[in-house]
Parts: C-alpha cells; structure tokens; sequence
C-alpha cells in the first residue's frame, strides 16, 4: 500500500496531475536560477492549495509540474491561479530579464496541458475490476 494517500474527512485519495506551462509565443525565457525560484513558489504555492509538489523541471521555453492534489481542488482555477501567481512574482524578481524580452505583462501562453497521473496502469487497473468477484 502508499504511503502518500491524502485523507481528508470521509475520503482518501491518490490523485496527481502533470502540467506543462509554456511561455508566450513559446520565447526563452528562462535561466537556471529563474527555474529554481520558480520551484520555490511552485511549492508556496500548492501548500496553500493544500497540495503537494512531487516533481519540477522546465527549460527556457516551458516546464513541467507533476503534483498531487485533493479531490475538492478545481484543477482549472488552480492552473489559473499558478499561472497568475508565478507569472506576477517572476516578473517582479526578474524584470530586468524578463522585459528584455516581453514588452507587456505577460509570462505565459494562454492555454496548458495537464494530464491525471496514476501508480497503475491503466490495463493493471483494468485486470483488477475484471478479476472482482461478482455476487452471485
């Protein structure tokens, strides 16, 4: 059994999702040091969500965020406030940088790719409901 179940009232769950955020016009943007302080707020951030980041990586053009989250989360108003959030505080750490580049307040592309993530597969989980034994 995990050990990373989140339980919360009358429900446990396993639920993560992998986001990919890319940068408008699909520009390089960032720097080794903008990723890092990016990872930072990513985790700030998804603590006040009440969520948790398992893994964070990117390039200067987008990056990828795998993390677990509740089942009372909107995924699509967390999206919304991460893209806020880190958009706002990036360009506020790093104008220098980032308005070399986007003369607007801008950070990222409108739309994004999230996918729900799991332990099993899904032929695993397939076998598992086929093999239950029904009533008779």
């Amino acid at each position: 059994m995990q050990l990373d179940f989140v339980s919360s009232g009358r429900s446990v769950s396993d639920l993560k999702a992998h986001l990919i955020l890319t940068t408008k016009y699909r520009k390089n943007v960032f720097t080794a040091s903008m990723l890092v302080r990016l990872n930072e707020i990513l985790e700030e951030l998804l603590v006040k969500w009440e969520c948790k980041l398992i893994e964070f990586n990117g390039e200067e053009d987008h990056v990828n965020i795998l993390f677990q989250y509740h089942p009372n989360v909107m995924l699509s108003k967390l999206v919304n406030n991460i893209k806020t959030v880190t958009s706002r505080r990036l360009r506020k750490e790093f104008a220098e940088q980032i308005n070399t580049i986007y003369w607007k307040d801008v950070l990222w592309n409108g739309s994004y790719f999230i996918a729900s993530c799991g332990g099993v597969t899904i032929s695993t989980l397939k076998k598992y409901i086929e093999n239950q034994k029904t009533p008779e």
